[in-house]
């Protein structure tokens, strides 16, 4: 039997702060993380899962089933301070502090599409979600540097929600990169430049 198991990447460590974090990271290896809603047998085509031992993790946050892999970059910040606690302040801060980090390399033609994600020229580069607490409000995002789409098309199917952007685009004609889009530099060097403006942002 394959068992999914509970949310543990690192970002999950967040919560147990006291204060105002962030943390950028490339994974070690390829998961499928699904949404607090989503059913594996209806998100997931199972069977290449299985055959390719994939990892599969259940969030408590919302929004679809992703893929991470050692071709994207996750983007996490927790936030404790009861006047940051909308879901939607949070999104348009974070998401337009890595818009306007990443166009600082030299990319352009970025901008915020649906509820929470970032597109050049109209595809899909970052998909994020937010976890709530009592205490604590947990942003993370994937963003994707190189991993092809054919990627995601392999193991994820077509999502049962979508935002109107998407205009019922499949995998691959809905998600890009930024290297599909010419950014040049090292996976580490975006994440240390992200790093950078994260930590100017916190105050860190």
């Amino acid at each position: 039997m394959y068992n999914t198991s509970e949310y543990n990447l690192p970002d999950i460590d967040l919560l147990k702060k006291k204060s105002n974090q962030f943390l950028i990271w490339i994974p070690d290896k390829v998961y499928i993380v699904l949404g607090a809603s989503n059913n594996r047998n209806d998100a997931l085509y199972m069977d290449k899962v299985i055959s390719d031992n994939i990892t599969v993790l259940k969030r408590p946050s919302g929004g679809q089933s992703v893929m991470l892999t050692p071709n994207n970059i996750i983007i996490a910040a927790v936030f404790f301070d009861k006047n940051t606690l909308h879901p939607k302040d949070v999104f348009q801060h974070i998401n337009q502090l890595i818009i306007s980090t990443i166009e600082n390399t030299g990319m352009q033609n970025l901008s915020m599409m649906g509820i929470s994600d970032i597109a050049i020229s109209g595809k899909k580069i970052l998909g994020s979600a937010i976890y709530r607490s009592k205490e604590a409000l947990l942003y993370h995002a994937v963003l994707n540097l190189g991993e092809p789409s054919a990627t995601f098309s392999k193991y994820l199917k077509h999502p049962s929600k979508e935002p109107d952007y998407r205009n019922g685009r499949s995998h691959s004609e809905f998600v890009t990169s930024l290297r599909e889009k010419g950014y040049t530099e090292s996976s580490h060097h975006l994440e240390n430049v992200l790093s950078r403006s994260f930590e100017k942002s916190f105050g860190l």
